[in-house]
């Protein structure tokens, strides 16, 4: 009677699918990629030409008149790990791979694959057959960093994205997607080695390998049949989301990094993003969703994500409200409405506010005592624009700017304000919360600790360029006499009421000199002290009413510089863009006082179009998505007259009569952006 045999478990090289498979072979087939994984290294074939190539080698054979020795060399050398993982090497003998140093010569790859490229189709041919064979079965375990460079040797392929045939398309892409995979299947070591080679890559190259994983991404979502619904289970597009994020780990590492919008997909918009956000939320176990790596997803669809999950929360609350007063018959706001007296806006806010504390995921509503009017989202507007620019007048204490950046930081004497600071934070949360853009000039470093990271020296250039020159040059200098050429202790200073106030970094650093051997230590300090320590109780309060109205899951796809870009808007203001994506209404396009209107705005100097742009939707900033997705809106107010345009800041529209001139509509228009200040004339 036959026994079974003994079973276990094992990972493939390539999907990273858990498999079961005899505990006696010496290799197993993935069921889910079809890739062979080989537990012992296979010995290489006596029958080969394949070789160790460089650069030379490969010219020397383009133009070598024995055509046949090119044509067998070059692909049977692509179809051995052996001979493909050492080549273009600079590496000496018995020299392993480093974490500083990947050995390839990315010159000789490049170079080398440009000859072959513009060589003979059937060699082209041949190699890319030879590549899928050993992506197919490697022929060992890749355990090791020397066992990786052909990886990357591979992603330098330039044919990867010629294709002439939808046929070729899908094989190289086939091809891609096993690349991907045996990459991001790799431990973490090993990953640590590939992000360390990946940030060492010049500028040039590392944008195309970005490119290359988004052109996959995209492909593979929109052309493999049922892949918009089906894509969480897809080996492919998960191993390249694993690339990615590796990639994202290396633009960390660069000096000169990418933006983070170098990294989005645009094809990931058009998923389903509020499904495959729940699957994260429900499975943060481990099934796949683009959500693990936010990178990938545009501004604009975390945006879509957070409004969404917003609105859920504002209509929840809504309905608590609704049912409180018909079943109890206790009178209760579906709404966040505060009452406030232009005099006393801060008092007023600051007091409903914390009196209000449950109600602030609803949706917000302003009412100024005395005033007529129904808050559509202006009045909304006009109150976020008052109140930020009492809190950061600089007379009220609570804030410091920088002459030459105009940011803003947190004032270190401003100890005494803590509500205050309570209160930006939620400030700050109502204006995400109900998708309104602030005129507030924060720094980077400031949304960096919103979300818990880390900050340095270098995030201290924006804030205040001549501090960080500074301290840059102090750390640079070369000589010896740094304690007479400085002349610094380790003391800190600041302004406060008009007197400088000086702060030990240390017990007794008014008498510690700073010198070469503790002036990094100095540095450190002093960043610490000015972007952490001074503002300590001020920051907490500050992210405490920021993360009362925002906080959850949905704030966590963010990277600082995003939500920057949320809560201050863009301030790119083209003339042109903004023209064609408008609405009229009684106007058409051609007609002459709308190309007059669009003639006057596009002559005004950039000060006057922010005012203009501010006269009209209350803000002179743009969406943070751009101004291709703003609302604007056009519409006629009459024939010939005497009236100012009129402005709607609920709904970004301005009414216009049809003026008889142009010179008129000149008059008229600057006479209502100058003297208007809010629903107000000055």
């Amino acid at each position: 009677m036959s026994t079974q045999p003994q079973m276990t478990t094992g990972s493939c090289l390539c999907c990273d699918n858990l498999l079961r498979f005899p505990s006696t072979v010496r290799c197993f087939r993935c069921t889910v990629c079809e890739t062979v994984n080989d537990l012992v290294a296979v010995p290489s074939p006596t029958n080969t030409r394949a070789e160790i190539l460089s650069l030379a080698r490969v010219a020397a054979l383009v133009q070598s008149t024995d055509a046949e020795a090119y044509e067998r060399i070059v692909p049977e050398s692509f179809m051995l790990h052996r001979t493909l993982n050492a080549s273009f090497s600079t590496l000496q003998k018995d020299e392993s791979p480093t974490l500083e140093n990947s050995g390839i010569d990315h010159f000789q790859v490049t170079a080398a694959y440009a000859v072959i490229t513009k060589s003979s189709q059937k060699v082209i041919g041949s190699m890319m057959i030879s590549i899928d064979k050993l992506l197919r079965r490697p022929g060992r375990l890749l355990q090791k960093p020397e066992d990786i460079r052909f990886l990357v040797i591979l992603l330098e392929n330039p044919v990867l994205l010629s294709q002439q045939t939808s046929v070729e398309a899908k094989f190289h892409h086939d091809i891609l997607a096993r690349i991907f995979g045996l990459m991001s299947s790799l431990s973490n070591e090993l990953h640590q080695y590939i992000v360390n080679w990946f940030a060492a890559l010049p500028i040039e190259a590392f944008q195309k390998r970005v490119d290359l994983v988004n052109h996959f991404i995209t492909y593979r979502v929109s052309q493999k049949d049922g892949m918009w619904d089906q894509y969480f289970t897809d080996w492919g597009v998960k191993s390249a989301a694993r690339v990615m994020a590796l990639l994202f780990a290396a633009n960390g590492q660069r000096k000169e990094g990418l933006l983070i919008s170098n990294f989005y997909n645009t094809i990931i918009d058009y998923v389903d993003l509020i499904k495959d956000y729940t699957k994260w939320q429900e499975e943060r176990s481990g099934a796949f969703a683009f959500c693990q790596y936010p990178f990938l997803v545009s501004l604009g669809g975390k945006m879509q994500i957070m409004e969404t999950d917003a609105k859920r929360q504002m209509t929840e609350r809504f309905k608590e409200a609704f049912f409180r007063t018909a079943i109890q018959g206790l009178i209760t706001d579906p709404f966040l409405t505060l009452h406030i007296r232009r005099n006393h806006l801060i008092a007023d806010s600051l007091n409903q506010l914390q009196s209000r504390q449950i109600d602030l995921k609803k949706k917000l509503r302003i009412e100024f005592v005395g005033e007529p009017g129904v808050d559509a989202g202006g009045l909304t507007k006009e109150w976020f624009l008052l109140l930020v620019r009492h809190l950061f007048d600089t007379q009220y204490g609570m804030f410091s700017c920088d002459e030459d950046t105009h940011l803003c930081w947190i004032t270190p004497a401003s100890v005494e304000n803590v509500e205050e600071f309570r209160l930006v934070g939620i400030v700050i949360g109502l204006a995400i919360y109900n998708s309104t853009i602030l005129d507030v000039q924060f720094p980077t470093a400031c949304y960096k600790k919103l979300l818990g990271l880390s900050v340095d020296l270098e995030d201290l250039l924006p804030l205040n360029p001549a501090l960080h020159r500074g301290l840059t040059k102090l750390l640079e200098y070369e000589e010896d006499d740094v304690e007479a050429v400085f002349c610094r202790d380790f003391v800190a200073e600041y302004e406060a009421f008009g007197e400088t106030v000086r702060v030990p970094l240390v017990p007794g650093g008014d008498a510690i000199p700073v010198t070469k051997a503790n002036r990094h230590e100095f540095v450190d300090r002093y960043v610490a002290w000015l972007l952490v320590e001074s503002v300590e109780a001020q920051f907490a309060a500050f992210r405490e009413g920021f993360y009362h109205v925002c906080g959850g899951n949905a704030l966590s796809l963010f990277r600082p510089e995003e939500i920057e870009m949320i809560v201050q808007g863009g301030n790119e203001l083209d003339v042109m863009i903004l023209e064609s994506v408008t609405e009229y209404d009684g106007y058409q396009t051609d007609d002459v006082t709308m190309k007059d209107f669009w003639s006057i705005f596009a002559s005004y100097s950039p000060k006057m179009k922010r005012k203009t742009l501010m006269f009209i939707t209350g803000t002179d900033r743009i969406p943070a998505t751009g101004i291709q997705n703003m609302a604007f809106k056009i519409s006629k107010l009459g024939e010939d007259s005497e009236l100012l345009p009129i402005a709607h800041t609920c709904f970004n529209q301005i009414c216009i009569p049809r003026y008889a001139s142009r010179e008129k509509m000149e008059a008229k228009l600057d006479a209502a952006v100058n003297w208007s200040s809010g629903f107000h004339f000055k």
